[in-house]
């Protein structure tokens, strides 16, 4: 289990994170959701402890450290691999430093995926690319993937068809926490959704909440962020 406490990050002036709380257990997939520089990317780089912070951060009652970051993996946009290495040297590399590494998951998800695995990754196109950091991600054998807008340069085919088999292929005892702007896509495949709102975190809510408040997700996001459909009349209206 991850355990955040009153954590709050600030660069500078702004405010990132303000004192944040929640609870991670495992077994779950759980939706991250907020506009661009709500604090999504900053919340995830705090756990992985990219970022220094305020607050606490623990993984079954102990500090993220080196002697147990291995049990948390990190799909980024940003990437992570080597992009002068092939796919089949990523995964003697990952072989030899995770002892949990995956290898039937990551050669069943390089198939699923089409990837060529003795291609250089800087010569894959930018959705190979990032497809290739979600399979290290989920083969790396860790107990919690975090995922930071992990479908961008794939279209919807490609990523409805990712989140059966994320469905799949995730086990009682992973978590996977998905942040994305794809709310109605991924809303059918989570167990848990949690709305950051100007660095706050402004609900979280189970999918048998959601069920039971007779809303879909999108209606309750919208409520939260005080969206105004109206803006978008008024605006045409201006343009006339």
């Amino acid at each position: 289990m991850i355990e955040i406490k009153n954590v709050s990050k600030r660069y500078k002036d702004k405010i990132a994170l303000s004192d944040c709380n929640i609870t991670i257990p495992k077994g779950q997939i759980i939706g991250l959701f907020g506009a661009n520089g709500a604090g999504k990317t900053t919340l995830m780089k705090c756990i992985m402890g990219f970022l220094t912070f305020e607050g606490e951060i623990t993984l079954d009652g102990e500090k993220i450290d080196s002697s147990n970051i291995y049990r948390l993996s990190y799909a980024t946009g940003d990437h992570s691999f080597f992009p002068s290495i092939t796919a089949d040297d990523h995964k003697l590399f990952y072989k030899m430093q995770f002892p949990k590494f995956n290898e039937k998951r990551y050669e069943a998800l390089m198939e699923f995926f089409e990837l060529p695995t003795k291609k250089r990754l800087s010569d894959f196109s930018l959705g190979q690319q990032n497809q290739f950091e979600v399979v290290l991600a989920i083969s790396q054998g860790a107990d919690f993937v975090f995922m930071d807008e992990p479908f961008a340069g794939n279209d919807v085919f490609n990523r409805e068809d990712f989140y059966e088999v994320l469905m799949s292929v995730v086990d009682e005892n992973e978590t996977v926490i998905i942040s994305t702007h794809l709310i109605e896509e991924i809303a059918d495949y989570i167990d848990r959704a949690i709305l950051i709102r100007k660095s706050e975190i402004i609900d979280d809510l189970s999918v048998a909440e959601i069920e039971e408040s007779g809303r879909t997700l999108i209606d309750i996001v919208k409520e939260k962020y005080d969206y105004r459909a109206d803006r978008i009349r008024k605006a045409i209206g201006q343009m006339k």
